[in-house]
């Protein structure tokens, strides 16, 4: 009887401390792990969150930048951590929907070993081309394009803006040849030096330039008009409907966190969010803000993965 009565005892103690235990969350330090460099928008955007979090906590959180890899190097070292919630990536569309079809050995799947937390927010991408040319819409382009054979720049092979203009000129029945740089601001260089007349880009580091006269916006790849460019009109509105292109920036945890902590730092992101102090970070990084739940992100994930799946194949990208 008293075997029976400790074992019970044990038992009922052992069934206790799983809400307790998830009641304490966090109780010690959170580490966000991002896929970039410090300085850029994905890194701002980690930082944002990992201060409010440790805000709302009062537990400490750690900024772990990993660059390389594409990504890849950041978001494997956060599939391979223990599924506790105190390990956390912060990533970008390319990191989690475009690198499983352009690699072909990884040593993890972003898709299967991460599970979706929350989005940030997102920026769409803008066409642009050199001030100096005779081009004012969509139209102006193609037919230029097609009379003079142009070349376009992008932020390098398999890169949002890559796969964007690429979509393009396959749209616009365009024979355009790609002349990849090594990131956004070399190719935004290149338009702006003549060496190429186009490249797609996030254009909020570049609104003086276009500001000057030395760029030209001639569309933006989104389902609406940006506030801070209103008169440049969408893709749709020029003829090319459904045309949308852009970057989200989110927090994924490994495969396997408790969907309790999941949902719990969903909302520390959401809070955040809909903060009215929060509007100012979003408009000076000329970020979209995005409120949805873990449920939700998930099945946005799942949906862009389909369709950068479809985007890479027809580009004729050989995986790596």
């Amino acid at each position: 009887m008293t075997l029976f009565r400790s074992i019970a005892l044990a038992a009922f103690a052992a069934v206790a401390a799983v809400p307790v235990a998830a009641d304490k969350y966090p109780s010690k330090t959170i580490k966000i792990i991002v896929s970039t460099s410090a300085g850029g928008i994905t890194d701002l955007g980690a930082r944002l969150i990992g201060a409010h979090i440790q805000a709302k906590t009062g537990e400490t959180v750690v900024i772990d930048n990993r660059a390389g890899g594409a990504g890849n190097i950041a978001m494997e070292a956060v599939a391979k951590s223990a599924p506790d919630g105190y390990t956390l990536g912060f990533a970008n569309t390319g990191n989690i929907v475009i690198n499983p079809f352009l690699h072909k050995q990884m040593s993890y799947s972003p898709l299967t070993d991460l599970v979706p937390v929350s989005p940030l927010g997102s920026v769409p991408l803008f066409m642009i081309v050199n001030g100096g040319l005779p081009l004012k819409s969509l139209q102006d382009f193609v037919a230029y394009a097609k009379r003079e054979k142009v070349n376009y720049g992008s932020a390098g092979v398999g890169t949002t803006p890559h796969l964007a203009a690429d979509a393009f000129a396959r749209r616009a029945g365009l024979d355009m040849v790609h002349v990849p740089y090594r990131g956004s601001t070399p190719a935004t260089m290149a338009v702006l030096a003549g060496d190429v007349p186009m490249t797609f880009v996030s254009i909020g580091q570049h609104q003086g330039l276009v500001q000057q006269g030395r760029l030209k916006v001639l569309a933006i790849a989104d389902t609406k008009r940006a506030p801070y460019l209103p008169d440049v009109a969408t893709f749709a509105e020029q003829g090319f409907p459904g045309f949308l292109a852009g970057t989200w920036f989110a927090l994924f945890a490994p495969a396997g966190t408790p969907p309790a902590i999941v949902d719990q730092v969903n909302g520390y992101v959401r809070d955040f969010i809909q903060r009215p102090e929060s509007k100012r970070h979003f408009d000076t990084s000329f970020l979209a803000p995005m409120v949805m739940t873990a449920a939700e992100f998930g099945a946005l994930v799942k949906a862009d993965a389909e369709k950068w799946k479809t985007i890479v194949a027809v580009s004729g990208i050989k995986p790596r």
